[in-house]
């Protein structure tokens, strides 16, 4: 009886030496925006300002001419907010030997979730919300 725990034993520790991680990481970039204080101000930054062109008493051209360079600050934020967190997961990515990452949303099945250390170096401290 002894014998057969042992040799369970080192099954069970062989079995777990076997185990491989995924050379798959995933990001849940929902979860990054709906907890990122950068992405929340910039979006809401957008809107307001969205708002008070459209609501200005300017001429129709004037508004178009103000649009315009919205979208361009708008295009401006969204490669700044990209390049954010391109570059946190692929220090998580090196750190931790995953060969290729790519959003949870794109995902069905498989990948190991390196969210939480995204937002670690990002510094989003706020956890999701109950339900995500």
């Amino acid at each position: 009886m002894k014998r057969l725990i042992v040799c369970a034993g080192a099954l069970l520790a062989f079995a777990g030496c076997a185990v491989q991680q995924s050379p798959v990481a995933t990001v849940d970039l929902q979860r990054i925006q709906a907890n990122w204080p950068k992405f929340i101000n910039y979006s809401n930054q957008l809107a307001a300002d969205t708002a008070a062109i459209k609501n200005s008493n300017d001429s129709p051209q004037r508004k178009q001419e103000e649009l315009g360079k919205l979208r361009q600050r708008f295009v401006d934020m969204q490669n700044e907010v990209t390049g954010d967190v391109r570059n946190a997961a692929e220090q998580v990515a090196n750190e931790k030997h995953f060969k290729l990452v790519v959003t949870r949303q794109f995902v069905g099945y498989g990948g190991t979730d390196i969210t939480a250390d995204v937002e670690r170096i990002l510094k989003i401290t706020e956890t999701p919300p109950s339900g995500s």
